[in-house]
């Protein structure tokens, strides 16, 4: 298992345009990468925080998911919207 969290702080100006745009884009890795296994889109008592939860089989399925058309297309369409953006990585540990 592979986790990514990200933290993003839109622009106030642009949250109405953003967050159809990051949903369109966590239901699509659902249903198009299989090896994205969950995508959460959250918001905060502050509304231009928005924060994600994504699950991967690895990190190889996630390189996959940032190399594809669709996420670089996403990217580009908000790079203007986004404030500031922190993404951590997480794998699994086994005993």
């Amino acid at each position: 298992m592979f986790a990514v969290t990200v933290l993003f702080a839109i622009k106030p100006e642009c949250i109405d345009d953003f967050m159809p745009l990051m949903h369109a884009n966590a239901r699509t890795s659902l249903q198009e990468e299989p090896e994205c296994h969950q995508f959460d889109v959250c918001r905060g008592s502050d509304p231009c925080q928005v924060f994600l939860y994504e699950i991967y089989t690895d990190r190889a399925a996630f390189d996959l998911h940032l190399a594809s058309d669709r996420f670089q297309a996403f990217d580009k369409a908000v790079s203007a919207m986004v404030a500031s953006k922190s993404v951590q990585l997480f794998e699994e540990v086994t005993q």
